[in-house]
């Protein structure tokens, strides 16, 4: 029994992502295979493989950030190479400074973060995920930010009524994924400097 539309609209990001990632990954097995034949490297196979590659790393990451998540724990062995494979197409350089495993579901808030962040970093720049205490702190750094305000209002009042963009999900997403998962958001937003406490 599903117990709140917030868990099946996850289960739902699961259900997506899982049946998404076997077509994506048959696509580059195609490819491997054509190496082996010994076909001819062209721009256009480079660039096939660039952009499954990238939408392999983008289904993993939204896997996490918009799937089910559990108190199951994910080390960095797991994290790094997802963030690595999105650093390479993106304009945003995101680090996970976390030695130990965490619980999935806060290695979910931190992905969720990731993408407030990136919203504010028109320039790109580069965002760490480090360890502080029992939490995490996701720290933005960029030679410009662009804060939208209101955007930002939702994460400390999530029952805020402006309408949102699909692409701006992540904010109304972040607090609500806390509360359930019996946690607090903090935001520390200045002209020059932006971290994220979860």
């Amino acid at each position: 029994m599903i117990d709140n539309s917030g868990n099946l609209a996850a289960l739902i990001g699961s259900r997506i992502c899982h049946d998404l990632i076997s077509p994506i990954g048959a696509i580059s097995n195609g490819l491997e295979l054509l190496e082996l034949a010994g076909a001819a490297q062209s721009p256009e196979l480079d660039l096939i493989g660039e952009s499954v590659s990238n939408a392999e790393a983008r289904i993993r990451f939204f896997r996490i950030a918009y799937g089910f998540a559990s108190d199951q724990m994910i080390g960095p062995a797991e994290v790094t190479p997802i963030l690595n494979s999105l650093n390479k197409s993106g304009r945003l350089d995101m680090v996970w400074h976390i030695d130990q495993a965490v619980p999935r579901n806060l290695v979910r808030l931190a992905f969720l973060a990731f993408q407030c962040c990136e919203s504010a970093m028109p320039l790109g720049g580069t965002v760490i995920a480090k360890p502080s205490d029992n939490s995490i702190v996701i720290e933005a750094n960029a030679e410009k930010f662009n804060i939208d305000q209101e955007l930002w209002s939702l994460i400390n009042a999530p029952t805020g009524s402006i309408d949102i963009a699909p692409a701006h999900v992540q904010f109304a997403l972040l607090p609500v994924t806390a509360r359930d998962s019996g946690r607090s958001v903090q935001v520390d937003l200045t002209d020059n400097r932006l971290a994220i406490t979860i």
